[in-house]
């Protein structure tokens, strides 16, 4: 049986443009968080903007977050924009003690997003002591098929960040309960709150933990600086089929 992983989707304030002040206020909630995985919103570190300069592992603008990292032991899946070779891409970087990697790239774009970024190469899985955590960003949580292929790698939880107005909390609930359903694992959505960017002066916040079964677990309120913390266990014998959480 493998140890338990304590998990939380936090929802930072945020200041369109201004990473190294995002980046601090990540920075805060990693140590508040006092979680092994701590996840932040899509573009969270850039406000949703399209045009956001894009962040490597190596830019010195993410030195205080691995810092609040290596204090805690987190793993922090963070949102940016990233480039290869002549590509822009929305992203989540993998920010641990010791290393800063592109853990994933959005798949399903929306809106005019497909003007400005590539797609990701689809389905990702990232190990973290033991535990499988399927990713995604955003509108991937909508596909049938992004879904369908992040559960054929044999995941314990999908983890997501998103940016969704008030008017889409009701989707932003439907997409988790079917995911946590047809994946059979835990799913954690970490949801901007409050403003990050001209296009979303609101956002619905609600970040949210949710069982195999659907059913939620825990949840952040509206506001930005909250956060929705479990710790998820595993029972069974099979090494990837989780059966319950508790905060």
């Amino acid at each position: 049986m493998r140890n338990p992983l304590t998990i939380a989707a936090a929802q930072p304030w945020c200041r369109p443009g201004e990473i190294a002040k995002n980046t601090r206020a990540h920075a805060a909630l990693v140590r508040q968080a006092a979680s092994r995985v701590v996840v932040f919103p899509e573009l969270s570190l850039t406000g949703y903007d399209l045009a956001a300069r894009p962040l490597s592992p190596e830019d010195p603008v993410l030195e205080p977050l691995q810092e609040a990292c290596a204090e805690t032991g987190a793993l922090a899946l963070v949102g940016a924009v990233t480039r290869q070779a002549d590509r822009r891409y929305i992203a989540a970087l993998a920010i641990e003690p010791d290393t800063i990697t592109v853990a994933y790239r959005k798949t399903w774009l929306g809106g005019n997003e497909a003007e400005h970024f590539a797609r990701g190469d689809g389905p990702t899985a990232l190990a973290v002591d033991g535990w499988r955590l399927g990713l995604g960003i955003c509108k991937d949580t909508g596909s049938a098929q992004h879904t369908a292929g992040t559960a054929a790698l044999d995941i314990d939880a999908y983890v997501a960040g998103v940016v969704h107005r008030p008017d889409e909390l009701a989707e932003q609930e439907a997409r988790a309960t079917v995911i946590a359903r047809s994946c059979q694992a835990y799913t954690a959505i970490a949801s901007a709150a409050g403003a990050v960017g001209e296009n979303y002066p609101d956002t619905c916040g609600a970040s949210a933990i949710w069982g195999p079964n659907g059913l939620a677990i825990t949840r952040a309120g509206r506001e930005p600086n909250d956060i929705a913390r479990a710790t998820l266990f595993q029972f069974s014998t099979h090494p990837h089929s989780p059966t319950r959480g508790q905060i």
